[in-house]
């Protein structure tokens, strides 16, 4: 039974890997090896991606920063869900677009210098601004003022202590492994890489609490179990206070806007640097979220 236990979760041996420069290669059909479908591609059966699953599950619920094991798990259990995604994609112009010519956010693939010329309130400025204030290190923007005041609501030591830990870039970003679908690989990778966008479109930060506002709205727009799992279990962590402000005034404003918003997976970023945030959340239907108190 050990013996059996331990063959099924060797993949997850693999994930210690470096995943080299895989961020700036487009997902294709191809041949990369027996039975892989793109670089990155670990096959898995399906008592590996159950045993997979489970394991990802109690690490992520111990450990929310672990974002390799949150990847594992919207990828062995996100199968339904994506290919809904996939689906709607192929049926919007843009998403047809996204998926035809499978773009990657990544720091080599973002071209700071031009971000950082745009002007003030626009897509891309704002995406920028909250990677100077999010990202590891000085290499994100040259230039950049880092104002982190008004972009986390801290109330407490912990917050700050979230801040320190919750460092993020397009290049955390994991590459997928475990799902057994080139096209539906791309639609899970993308949803990673424009994670960052939703928190900009929503004006939330990277502390526990912005996380699970923007679980609430991806895992009503998505139907990933990953998110949906985030959204229910994630408050567990939250102070007593930061716990009523999520259920009275966040949770409902993330599903209202959730609900009201087309697919945003369906947006190509990239082409939309110069427009302007407030514009681009009227268009999406998305409204300013709460005042804290």
């Amino acid at each position: 039974m050990a013996t059996q236990l331990l063959r099924a979760l060797g993949p997850l041996r693999l994930l210690q890997r470096s995943p080299g420069s895989a961020a700036d290669v487009p997902l294709r059909a191809a041949s990369h090896g027996t039975g892989l479908l793109y670089p990155e591609h670990i096959p898995t059966s399906p008592l590996q991606k159950a045993l997979l699953a489970v394991g990802s599950a109690g690490m992520a619920l111990y450990n929310p920063y672990r974002h390799d094991m949150v990847a594992v798990l919207g990828e062995t259990t996100g199968h339904r869900a994506l290919k809904v995604l996939r689906d709607q994609m192929k049926k919007d112009p843009e998403g047809a677009k996204i998926l035809q010519e499978r773009p990657r956010i990544s720091l080599s693939t973002l071209d700071l210098g031009q971000l950082q010329s745009l002007p003030e309130g626009s897509l891309g400025r704002e995406y920028l601004r909250f990677l100077d204030v999010n990202a590891q290190g000085p290499h994100v923007a040259n230039g950049a003022v880092l104002d982190i005041s008004h972009r986390l609501h801290q109330t407490s030591r912990d917050n700050r202590v979230e801040c320190q830990r919750k460092r993020v870039s397009p290049d955390t970003r994991a590459p997928t492994r475990f799902v057994d679908d080139e096209e539906l690989a791309y639609v899970i990778q993308r949803y990673r890489e424009v994670h960052d966008m939703l928190h900009t479109l929503l004006g939330m930060p990277t502390n526990m609490l912005g996380e699970i506002v923007v679980k609430w709205f991806e895992a009503v727009q998505t139907g990933l179990p990953m998110c949906i799992l985030g959204a229910l279990l994630g408050p567990i962590r939250l102070s007593a206070q930061n716990l009523q402000v999520l259920v009275s005034e966040l949770i409902p404003w993330a599903v209202q806007n959730g609900r009201r918003a087309p697919c945003v997976l369906n947006l190509y970023y990239e082409q939309r640097w110069e427009q302007p945030l407030t514009s681009l959340r009227e268009e999406l239907g998305i409204t300013d979220p709460p005042t804290p108190h």
